[in-house]
């Protein structure tokens, strides 16, 4: 490539989805998580529970753009639960995953013990 030429130009292709094929042939009762990033809030909910609903997962989490290392709400088929550190946590240097991974923990574990 020669710098003469101008910038250069990337193409890119879509992918297929995988949630589909995952949650309905390959591992249909694996406790599958899904992530929603979006930057309206208005929508945020509305979109993950239209993931629920389109690939019959466990969970979605989703967050905002400009939240998105504070804040997070885990969208399941029963309820709305929102992750959100502290003003004590953000002064701490604690990160977000700290306890998203605790609760998604846990609930992989309640729904192993519970066999579904």
């Amino acid at each position: 490539m020669q710098s003469g030429d101008g910038p250069p130009v990337i193409s890119l292709q879509l992918v297929p989805k995988m949630l589909s094929p995952l949650t309905s042939v390959w591992s249909p009762r694996a406790f599958v998580v899904s992530f929603k990033l979006e930057t309206d809030p208005n929508i945020l909910v509305k979109k993950a529970r239209a993931a629920l609903d389109k690939y019959h997962h466990k969970l979605v989490i989703g967050n905002l753009l400009h939240t998105r290392k504070h804040q997070v709400i885990l969208v399941s088929a029963e309820a709305e639960v929102p992750i959100t550190l502290s003003e004590e946590d953000k002064a701490s240097g604690v990160e977000i995953e700290k306890y998203l991974v605790q609760e998604v923990t846990r609930r992989h574990e309640a729904f192993r013990s519970d066999g579904k």
